[in-house]
């Protein structure tokens, strides 16, 4: 169920997780950057309508969440600190992203690790998506039904 070229330490680690818990996801490595999502739409050849960008903030108290948007929107912190009853979070920098989810930034996927995951309902508007590969050369591409139900996430209105 998951297919790959090549990958590296980052991308191998998120191909287990997918395995392990019985993730169907095509895992698809690069020899260019998808670290945006201009840059990652160019190396699949697909509109970057079928992307997700996953925004990772930290609460109060240090928590991960991580806000999962379409390509072309962006995220409303207000939003998500009402969606969660908190203040409004801040963004993560990319050395908190890493050490909280194991996977750089520009390389992190849609579930795999400890957080609160939301998901904007306009990702529901599509069947199917790409996302973080687990390295910035690699993306997973998902039934979005399959990420909510690796990742759990709550379905809320988090876009600006």
């Amino acid at each position: 169920m998951i297919k790959t070229a090549h990958s590296d330490r980052h991308a191998f680690t998120l191909k287990q997780w997918l395995s392990e818990h019985s993730v169907e996801g095509e895992h698809l490595s690069f020899d260019v950057s998808c670290h945006s999502v201009a840059d990652a739409a160019k190396a699949v050849e697909a509109p970057p309508e079928d992307f997700v960008k996953n925004v990772c903030m930290l609460d109060a108290d240090g928590r991960l969440i991580v806000a999962i948007v379409k390509g072309e929107h962006s995220v409303s912190t207000s939003r998500v600190g009402k969606a969660l009853g908190i203040e409004r979070p801040r963004p993560a920098t990319p050395e908190e992203i890493l050490e909280l989810t194991g996977y750089p930034c520009g390389g992190t996927p849609s579930f795999g690790f400890e957080a609160i995951f939301l998901v904007d309902p306009k990702v529901l508007e599509r069947d199917v998506v790409y996302t973080g590969g687990g390295s910035e050369q690699s993306l997973v591409r998902i039934r979005v039904q399959e990420l909510l139900k690796a990742n759990g996430a709550q379905v809320v209105r988090v876009r600006r």
